[in-house]
């Protein structure tokens, strides 16, 4: 008496096929989720202790971005403002505003205001604000437009992918020195116009791409 019917051959052809499928669709469900929104937050507005608006201060009332986030162009960090630099206007202006009584308590009880970090990346991740802002990567590159933002929300999905692309290629995402902060700022229309000025912007800030694709660059 035969152990297996001839059946049995089709049986296990068909099992090794699912199990094959179902690999294959694991590694293409694990690789979208990892670069969605559900794990990069892009495209995502978080929730702040006071609803601060970009779009009303930096589109409308034109404060440039060094005013709240000093230390941006000298630190690793671009810093919080602290809430003086909010009295600053809100002690003359909106001086009731309900929406504004966070602000209020924190400057009467002398503590800072928690705002939640928008653009987080890994602890094994070394990021520098300076030395980009200084070497020509204007704000919006990696924000967005934020002068167009009621509600601030990671523009970017901060993922290794994306930053590689920039440092393999650095010289579309440059522009002068004189134009990092603005919200405006938009390359020559002309191709070879705007091929120039990639090649003279990356002579004048001496990039070299060869060595920002080495590990120890955003890793140390």
């Amino acid at each position: 008496m035969a152990l297996f019917t001839p059946r049995a051959n089709l049986f296990a052809r068909m099992a090794i096929a699912l199990v094959i499928l179902i690999v294959i669709s694991t590694c293409f469900i694990a690789y979208g989720w990892e670069r969605s929104s559900y794990t990069t937050n892009q495209g995502i507005a978080v929730n702040q202790p006071v609803p601060f608006s970009h779009a009303h201060h930096v589109g409308g009332l034109g404060i440039d971005c060094r005013y709240c986030h000093t230390s941006v162009e000298k630190s690793g960090f671009a810093g919080y403002p602290p809430t003086s630099t909010c009295m600053n206007c809100h002690q003359q202006i909106w001086t009731e505003a309900s929406v504004l009584q966070p602000v209020r308590d924190s400057w009467q009880q002398d503590k800072p205001i928690r705002w939640q970090r928008v653009n987080r990346l890994p602890d094994f991740v070394y990021f520098n604000h300076s030395i980009h802002v200084n070497k020509g990567v204007g704000c919006t590159e990696c924000h967005g437009q934020v002068d167009q933002m009621p509600l601030m929300y990671a523009h970017a999905p901060l993922t290794m992918e994306w930053c590689l692309d920039c440092h393999r290629n650095p010289g579309p995402r440059l522009r002068p020195a004189e134009d990092i902060f603005s919200v405006k700022y938009r390359p020559p229309d002309d191709k070879e116009a705007r091929a120039e000025q990639q090649k003279s912007l990356m002579e004048r800030y001496r990039i070299h791409p060869i060595g920002l694709t080495n590990c120890s660059v955003c890793h140390r």
